[in-house]
This record gives C-alpha cells, structure tokens and sequence, in this order.
C-alpha cells in the first residue's frame, strides 16, 4: 500500500482497511444518539456527515456540537464532511460557505480530518484550501463521487493522482457501477494506484449491490479505509460496520 497516514492512533495505509462510521442525524439529539452507538459499534474513524445537520448554516453550532462530540468520543478520530448535492449530498451552499464553513472547522482543533471535494472549484482554489486546513494539523480526504456511472480506469487514476499534486493526504473516488465490468474498472484502477502511484493512502469504493466486493477487498487491492453503517447508511452499499469488521478481518487471516 501507499504512504502511511496517521490519525491520532489509527495508522491508514497498513493492514486491514480501517472502518469509518458516518453519523447522520438531522439535530443535536440523534448525532449524540449516534455517537453513545459508538460503545457498541466495530469502528476505527467517525464521519460526521455536516450536509445531514438541520443547522449547518449556522457555525457557531457547528462548532459547539463538534465540541461536544470530541469529548464524548475521546481519542476516536474525527472526519467532518460537507458533501454537496450534486455528490450525492443532502444540501446546497455557496463555495464561499463551503470554504469558510471548513475553516472554522478546522481551527476548533475538534477535528482530525475534512473531507474536501475534487471538483468543488478550480484546481488553484482547491489546493490553497488544502494548505490552509493543513496550516491547522488538518489531514485533508480529497474526494470524488460519482452516482451515475463508473469512469474509465485510466480517468479513475487521473483523477485520483490529481487529487495527490493537489496536496491531498489520501485520495477518494467512490463511483455507481452499471455493470461487473464497471466494478473491475474501480478494482483495477485501485490496483495500479496502489502499484504505481503510492504517494498516498487512497479510498475507493464502487456503490451499490454490485460493488460491495470493492467495501471488503481493500487489504488486496490496495483501498486504506471503507464505510460501514451503524443506524443509517449514507451510501448504497454500505455494510452494517459490525458485520464488515468480521469479514474484513476473516479475509486478513488468509492472506
């Protein structure tokens, strides 16, 4: 595998693909719900999926319930994700927000990683996000979702190795196969990343039935993290995390 990141103490990139949990509760009182889950939940990272929160438009709410959760989580990594709507995301911001929105984020020192997206501006813009968050000790998940078709792979590794010169600390593609072709597509391209272009730990996952292969296969294909739900999925395809921890490991005793 590429590089090795770590995160407080969970090291991606070595080993079994660690499991990151989204939470996606609309108020105050299901994220808390979500977050007392923990104690009985297989998980190595959080995702706090920001777009779900009724009150993201307000940052000092934001960064109070971030507080809040860090205590309540200890030493458990934070992401904390905007994930716009045309990425599949449940609500639409200025890229003016969206900026100032992960700034303020990530100078509360409550999260470990942001999630930025590819495509969210030019190339210029993006990367002087990269280095702003990373002024902060932000681990920066550049990420780029497709939940229409599955790119070529050629185009999957373009992308991802963009993601990489744009200062990117892991690199993620997640994509909606049509076909098992498709799901061979996201494979071989994790593959040559991981052979070819190991600068850093990539993320990738084809959604849907289809490719649940592709949430179970990291350790060999070279994939450093994948999803699982705890209540609510907030991607096709996502595997209860328990469940997904049995098998990641059952695969790991026999390579």
């Amino acid at each position: 595998m590429g590089s090795i990141v770590k995160v407080r103490n969970i090291e991606l990139g070595e080993g079994v693909p660690k499991i990151a949990v989204p939470f996606v509760g609309c108020d105050e009182e299901e994220i808390m719900e979500e977050v007392a889950g923990v104690k009985t939940t297989k998980l190595d990272i959080v995702e706090w999926r920001i777009d779900y929160y009724r009150y993201v438009e307000d940052v000092e709410k934001v960064k109070k319930l971030l507080q809040k959760m860090r205590k309540n989580l200890n030493n458990i990594p934070i992401l904390v994700t905007f994930r716009t709507v045309k990425e599949g995301g449940k609500k639409e911001i200025s890229l003016e927000y969206y900026i100032e929105l992960n700034r303020a984020i990530a100078s509360t020192g409550n999260a470990d990683m942001i999630d930025i997206e590819l495509f969210i501006a030019e190339d210029k813009a993006v990367k002087k996000v990269v280095e702003e968050l990373h002024e902060y000790n932000i681990k920066v998940i550049m990420s780029n979702h497709d939940f229409h078709k599955t790119p070529h792979k050629d185009e999957l590794v373009s992308r991802m190795c963009r993601m990489q010169q744009l200062g990117a600390d892991i690199a993620k593609i997640a994509v909606m196969p049509c076909s098992t072709k498709d799901v061979l597509e996201l494979l071989s391209a994790t593959c040559e990343m991981k052979c070819k272009h190991n600068d850093t730990p990539i993320i990738t996952m084809s959604m849907g039935t289809l490719g649940v292969i592709t949430r179970l296969a990291g350790e060999t294909f070279g994939s450093a993290l994948t999803f699982g739900s705890a209540k609510a999925a907030s991607a096709p395809g996502q595997l209860e995390a328990n469940e997904l921890y049995k098998v990641l490991h059952l695969i790991s005793e026999y390579r």
